[in-house]
C-alpha cells in the first residue's frame, strides 16, 4: 500500500478510485446516488488503497460530491476507522467493553505494554502494528475479544498476544 510502504499519496490515483465509487453509486442508487450518497463508500476505498485519508484528497472528494470540505472532514474525524496520516501496516483492535474486561482485557493490555512495548492508542516504534480499543466485538461470550484485520479472535490471553505481535511483525 502507498503510504504503508513511505510512498506518496497519489492525488491522481485517489480521484480515479472516488470516480470509479460515485460512478457505482449513481449505477446503483440512479439519481439518489447524487450528492453525498457515495461519500462512506469513496472514503473506505481510499483507506483500502493507500492506508490513509491524505487532506489533500479531500477538496477533489467535496468537488466531485458538491459537498464542503468540512463534510468530509466531518465524516473522516466521525469514524475512528479513517487515517488522515500514514500508520501501522496492521491494527489490532482490542475490545475494551465490559464483558471482555471481566475477562481480562485489562491484563492484556498490561502484557502488551510489559512485554512488547504496545500501548493502547499508539503504534508500535517499529510501525509494524498499532494497538486501538474498541467497544464491543459483539464476541462477548468469548472475551478478551479482539481483531487483526479481518480475523475475530476469542479468548485472547499472553501467548495468543505472542503470536500476535510475532506474526504482524513480519
Amino acid at each position: 500500500m502507498a503510504g504503508r510502504a513511505g510512498e506518496s499519496f497519489d492525488v491522481q490515483e485517489a480521484e480515479r478510485i472516488a470516480l470509479a465509487e460515485v460512478a457505482h453509486a449513481r449505477a446503483f442508487y440512479g439519481e439518489d446516488g447524487a450528492g453525498a450518497t457515495p461519500l462512506l463508500p469513496i472514503l473506505h476505498a481510499l483507506q483500502e488503497a493507500f492506508g490513509y485519508i491524505d487532506p489533500a484528497a479531500q477538496p477533489m472528494i467535496a468537488r466531485l460530491l458538491n459537498i464542503s470540505q468540512a463534510e468530509v472532514r466531518g465524516v473522516i474525524s466521525f469514524y475512528h476507522d479513517f487515517r488522515t496520516e500514514p500508520g501501522a501496516c496492521a491494527t489490532l483492535k482490542l475490545c475494551m467493553a465490559e464483558a471482555c474486561q471481566a475477562r481480562g482485557s485489562s491484563r492484556i493490555v498490561d502484557y502488551m505494554k510489559a512485554r512488547h512495548d504496545l500501548r493502547l492508542g499508539e503504534d508500535a516504534p517499529d510501525g509494524k502494528l498499532a494497538v486501538e480499543a474498541v467497544y464491543c466485538l459483539g464476541n462477548c461470550a468469548l472475551g478478551p475479544a479482539a481483531l487483526l484485520g479481518d480475523a475475530l479472535i476469542g479468548a485472547l490471553d499472553e501467548a495468543r498476544v505472542d503470536e500476535l505481535v510475532t506474526e504482524a511483525r513480519r
